[in-house]
């Protein structure tokens, strides 16, 4: 397994599709993993440090687990398969650690709030993995973040209060 770390989140045009996109925590590759809206919105707005008026989904899962003294121990993008990217979250409780399968972007949203290690199979790095070209002058590192900064300043909590 790789340790990997969140880059951001951004929408890609001309779809707006949501991505997030891991760096490798020791390397150059990057893997962009298309998510819906709503775990996007949960990403960024953990990620920037911002609480949204009420809790989302993934604020009440990490709620929930803290009050029964889970702690989530770390996230694995453990395969792809016709597109598909699956993930596994490891859960440390009373009864030892549990193995729960997620999409990635839930076990993401969730490990951006707890802390949790995020790691990526291999295999899942090398088959849809990149090193993006540099354009010179900025690292590679850096002008990814901008790029996804640029989407994080869009974002607004007000936006995803109701319901």
């Amino acid at each position: 397994m790789i340790k990997m770390e969140v880059v951001g989140v951004q929408q890609v045009l001309p779809s707006n599709t949501p991505v997030v996109l891991l760096r490798e925590e020791d390397g150059e590759r990057l893997l962009p993993i298309f998510i819906g809206l709503p775990e996007a919105t949960a990403i960024g707005l953990a990620l920037s440090g911002q609480e949204p008026p009420r809790p989302m989904t993934h604020d009440l899962m990490t709620a929930v687990l803290e009050a029964f003294s889970v702690v989530p121990e770390q996230v694995v993008v453990s395969e792809l398969r016709d597109r598909t990217f699956f993930a596994e979250i490891y859960l440390r409780g009373s009864a030892g650690v549990e193995m729960v399968s997620a999409r990635p972007s839930d076990a993401i949203a969730l490990a951006v709030r707890t802390g949790a290690q995020i790691f990526v199979a291999v295999e899942v790095l090398e088959e849809a993995g990149y090193v993006a070209p540099s354009d010179g002058d900025e690292p590679v590192a850096e002008a990814q973040v901008e790029e996804f900064r640029a989407f994080l300043d869009t974002v607004n909590p007000d936006d995803f209060a109701g319901g």
